[in-house]
């Protein structure tokens, strides 16, 4: 007994000294010439500094439901620190027109493309999304991203918002409580992250937090009216979870637009599941929460 409790307190105090190394990592880096030069803002969670592009120069529809950037449409890049600099994932939301030329750029200035596929089905215009990865200088990666961003439409100022953001028309506390976490607003979208119960790494490092870091199953409502809501979103599993979340998912009326992987090297090995529904908010909640019930999720 005294040696596990030994044991805990050595893994303790080790996981508490890589923090504050990885926290020191942070605070050398120069952030103010990262924002500068990807034109934002970053939202930081511990270490990570994550910025959004979201693609609110499109007008996507999707079945009648015109989509907002924060349904689907949220491009995103984090900066992570790490030996020597900083390793960074993000995801592109481009259109099929966009792909080679930013890809183009990407392989010129030493990024790496770890995914480029579908996430909805039916939409118009369509999109796709690209997964990319690197390590190194900080404002080098950013300087990189910027110039290849700039190769797409994607926004590379932030325009002040016309007006506030449009309630949402949901009963958020139930779909809190249906779900197990507490979700948040976002731009007119009620949006939930639920955290998987087993770390994740990249290369060795934990790619923690994890709903910054875009390994977090991530859910969103956004309202259509008549208490109903499109959802979309894309849950994170590992292999033997993918087909009892597809036969949870269809039980329940929600449709899976997309299976597929993200990274190339992270443990364990990780499968993204994409799902489409636009239907009462609900009765989709609890088809959501029947599919959560087949993986190591976690739940307040």
């Amino acid at each position: 007994m005294k040696r596990n409790v030994w044991c805990l307190a050595v893994i303790g105090l080790a996981l508490a000294y890589l923090s504050l190394v990885y926290m020191a990592r942070a605070q050398a880096i120069d952030w103010q010439k990262v924002d500068e030069t990807l034109g934002r803002k970053a939202a930081v969670s511990d270490d990570v500094h994550r910025y959004g592009f979201p693609r609110s120069d499109l007008s996507v529809t999707l079945d009648g439901v015109m989509i907002k950037p924060s349904l689907a449409l949220g491009g995103w890049i984090a900066f992570k620190p790490v030996d020597a600099g900083a390793m960074v994932m993000g995801d592109l939301v481009l259109l099929e027109t966009e792909i080679n030329p930013v890809m183009a750029k990407m392989i010129a200035n030493g990024l790496e493309i770890t995914a480029v596929h579908n996430h909805l089905l039916r939409a118009s215009p369509a999109t796709f999304y690209m997964h990319v990865a690197g390590h190194g200088d900080p404002l080098k990666l950013a300087s990189a991203l910027h110039d290849a961003l700039a190769e797409s439409k994607t926004p590379l100022t932030v325009a002040a918002p016309a007006s506030p953001p449009p309630a949402v028309d949901l009963d958020t506390a139930k779909l809190d409580q249906i779900i197990g976490v507490k979700g948040q607003a976002n731009s007119g979208v009620y949006q939930f992250n639920v955290n998987r119960r087993d770390p994740i790494t990249q290369h060795g490092m934990p790619l923690t937090p994890v709903g910054p870091m875009g390994v977090a199953i991530g859910i969103n409502f956004q309202p259509t009216g008549g208490g109903k809501a499109a959802i979309t979103g894309d849950f994170v599993l590992t292999g033997d979870e993918v087909n009892p979340v597809i036969l949870a998912l269809r039980t329940h009326g929600i449709e899976v637009t997309a299976l597929h992987s993200h990274m190339l090297d992270e443990q364990p090995r990780l499968f993204f599941m994409h799902f489409w529904a636009n239907d009462d908010a609900i009765r989709l909640a609890e088809g959501l929460r029947a599919a959560l019930d087949k993986t190591a999720s976690t739940k307040n």
